[in-house]
């Protein structure tokens, strides 16, 4: 018969990652960045010089 149990030597369960660990992504905070900055110019535009 087949022994259809778990072994010992079977690798653990992947680890949750929560969403801390997506924005200490480099490529997504210089995104983010690059948007805020955009944003911020132009409200400070429509501030300023309208």
């Amino acid at each position: 018969m087949l022994d259809t149990t778990q072994s010992d030597t079977a690798a653990p369960p992947e680890e949750r990652r929560g969403c801390l660990f997506a924005l200490s992504q480099p490529p997504l905070m210089i995104f983010l960045a690059v948007i805020g900055c955009l944003l911020l110019m132009a409200s400070l535009h429509d501030l300023l010089m309208l």
